[in-house]
Order: C-alpha cells, then sequence, then structure tokens
C-alpha cells in the first residue's frame, strides 16, 4: 500500500497511512526510503503533530486512529496511552490491571500500528528494556532507547 505521506524524523523516515481520516499505521522506514509530501489535510496534520513531538515530547497526539485488530489490542492500547511522557509501565503491570498475562500485552505491543503516537515503548520487561516492534534487538531497540532518551525518561538498558 502506498503511505499517504513519508516524512523525515530524527530516527529516520516515517511512513504514515491513513483512512478515512484517520491514523492507521506508522512504519518506520529505511534512511535511504524517499520522503513524500502528505496527500492531503489530516496526513499534513498527522505529519505536523509528530514533528512538533519531536521537538517537545509533551506534545499531546489529538488525531483520531483506526480501531485496533481486536478487542484485546484496544484494551492494551488504552492502557499503554495512559502511560505519562516520562514514566513507563511493565508488560506485568499492564497485565495485572487488564487482569492477564505478560507474554499477550507483548504480542499485543508488538503489534501496534501506531508505534509513537500509542506508546508502546513506554512498556517495558520486569527486568530491562523488552522489545520493541517484535526485536529484542538492532534497530527496534535502538529506536525504543531514543525515544525514551528524548521523553527524559529513566530505563534499564539490559
Amino acid at each position: 500500500m502506498p503511505y499517504d505521506a513519508v516524512i523525515v524524523s530524527p530516527i529516520g523516515p516515517l511512513g504514515l497511512r491513513c483512512e478515512g481520516g484517520r491514523l492507521a499505521e506508522i512504519d518506520f522506514l529505511p534512511a535511504d526510503h524517499p520522503l513524500q509530501a502528505p496527500t492531503g489535510p489530516f496526513p499534513q496534520r498527522v505529519a505536523e503533530r509528530l514533528k512538533a513531538y519531536f521537538k517537545d515530547p509533551n506534545t499531546r497526539f489529538d488525531l483520531p486512529l483506526t480501531p485496533a485488530a481486536t478487542a484485546f489490542q484496544q484494551r492494551v492500547r488504552e492502557a499503554m496511552l495512559a502511560i505519562p511522557v516520562g514514566q513507563t509501565r511493565s508488560y506485568g503491570d499492564i497485565a495485572r490491571r487488564l487482569h492477564s498475562a505478560p507474554r499477550p500485552v507483548g504480542g499485543a505491543c508488538r503489534h501496534n500500528p501506531v508505534p509513537i503516537i500509542v506508546p508502546c515503548h513506554r512498556v517495558l520487561a520486569a527486568a530491562g528494556l523488552g522489545g520493541y516492534g517484535g526485536e529484542t534487538q538492532g534497530p527496534g531497540l535502538d529506536i525504543k532507547r531514543w525515544l525514551l532518551c528524548h521523553e527524559g525518561t529513566p530505563f534499564p538498558d539490559a
């Protein structure tokens, strides 16, 4: 699927997909991916909010999102959205809140289609950083570390 915008960011190009006036997906793209101007007013609004966040991590995202794929993923999304800037929760913390287990919470975080906006980077393992986007090492964790540092969040680097 084509992107509705590809914008520059401190963590590399971000591909934005929108559906019916809602943000559907943010993809982390390779450094050499070509940029693309927003295709309309809503993708432009998403791009502006993301640029504002990269200047000030306290920026609020007042963007409509497509629904999560499952009811459980929606509950995990709501729990992630409740984590304030500068704070983290563990997969276990969220699991206890939702009367679930850490592993399904991790799966829901892994399948978050709108990272940054829905701050799955604020969810950590009980002992260590945990994963990011299904990665437990490499570029995904570099992005997670960058986002947490940007927000002034202390985190374990294990």
